[in-house]
């Protein structure tokens, strides 16, 4: 029988939801913070086709020439409040570990709650709790793209407001 690991990680984000849907979904904004911050996640080596039945991949690379693929395929797509995705095939893993994710967005009080959802095939506690902190250290880098780009945004607004009353 395969073992199963389970968990949640809720997170806040000070950036309109939209913004963080577009991490998750272009991969111009994706390779910045997907992966450990010791390791790159080239824009190249990534495909997002964000539609039910479509696939994901990301090809994260080391020092030395280490590189490791992640990949899976979408379920349910519901832009910009929802992706259901899968790492591996959670239907037909083999000995190997697999997983649904159910990534949920919600606008409240002017920031972005994600609800990020793990449920693990062929996944023992140990490995999920690896992996979940690994996810903790990608959020850490997905907030600092997303806050940036919206301090960016907000730059290049007033640049412009000023254009329009001084020009």
């Amino acid at each position: 029988m395969a073992q199963t690991a389970e968990y949640e990680i809720i997170r806040t984000f000070d950036a309109p939801r939209e913004l963080v849907y577009a991490a998750w979904t272009e991969p111009e904004r994706f390779s910045r913070w997907f992966g450990p911050r010791t390791l790159a996640t080239p824009v190249g080596r990534i495909v997002l086709d964000a539609w039910p039945g479509g696939v994901w991949r990301a090809t994260l690379v080391g020092e030395e020439g280490f590189e490791v693929t992640l990949n899976g395929m979408y379920r349910e797509v519901a832009e910009p409040e929802r992706l259901v995705f899968t790492t591996g095939d959670p239907d037909n893993p083999g000995d190997a570990p697999a997983s649904v994710v159910t990534l949920s967005l919600a606008e409240v009080d002017g920031v972005t709650e994600m609800r990020f959802h793990q449920f693990g095939v062929n996944t023992d506690r140990e490995h999920a709790e690896q992996a979940r902190a690994g996810w903790i250290e990608f959020f850490e880098r997905l907030a600092e793209h997303v806050e940036e780009a919206c301090r960016t945004d907000r730059r290049a607004e007033r640049v412009e407001e000023v254009c329009r009353t001084d020009c």
